[in-house]
């Protein structure tokens, strides 16, 4: 199953979600006490969420752990524009905010690695490629959006699970299509 290449990233979404819904839930200051790394309380998002890369992306050298650590990094860059800038005034959309941002970027660099190691092939043009890849982002972060709206935003409903199961099943879907796009222009060669 293609899903299970998301390796380390299906658990860094869980432990994103479950850090998030407890800062929500009892502020940032008592989550990250909870984590040892009260130090961070009051410090910008971005230091916050840095300061949470080895407890949400554990380093342990292998491309899966990499590709997580990549995507979160990706995601903290992403916060401000976002919106996000405020782990005790946190909401339920914010947290979804950040669950979509992270699963679109692990997913890209995921799919990126299958392109780089020969799983999946793109156009050769370089234009076709950049559109693809542009159409792919779009796409991945629709379906991911809409993953997290179909489990029900209310992140009381929202489990660890359930965050696992949009990453899988989204990266299926994107994975899918980038095969088909890939024999499509095979094919047409």
């Amino acid at each position: 199953m293609a899903a299970m290449r998301m390796g380390s990233s299906r658990g860094s979404a869980g432990r994103i979600f479950g850090f998030l819904s407890n800062a929500a839930d009892r502020g940032a200051r008592e989550a990250l006490r909870f984590l040892n790394l009260e130090n961070l309380a009051g410090q910008p998002i971005e230091q916050i969420f840095t300061g949470l890369m080895d407890y949400v992306c554990p380093d342990g050298g292998s491309v899966d752990e990499g590709i997580a650590r990549h995507a979160f990094i990706e995601t903290i860059a992403d916060l401000a524009e976002e919106g996000v800038t405020d782990l005790d005034r946190l909401t339920s959309a914010q947290i979804q905010t950040v669950l979509e941002l992270y699963a679109t970027n692990a997913i890209e660099a995921r799919l990126c690695n299958d392109i780089g190691a020969k799983t999946i092939t793109l156009p050769e043009d370089l234009q076709e490629a950049a559109n693809v890849q542009a159409q792919l982002h779009d796409f991945i972060r629709r379906g991911v959006a809409d993953a997290l709206s179909s489990a029900h935003t209310d992140t009381q409903n929202l489990t660890s699970d359930r965050v696992l199961g949009f990453v899988d099943g989204v990266y299926e879907q994107a994975f899918e299509i980038l095969l088909i796009m890939g024999e499509a222009e095979v094919q047409g060669t």
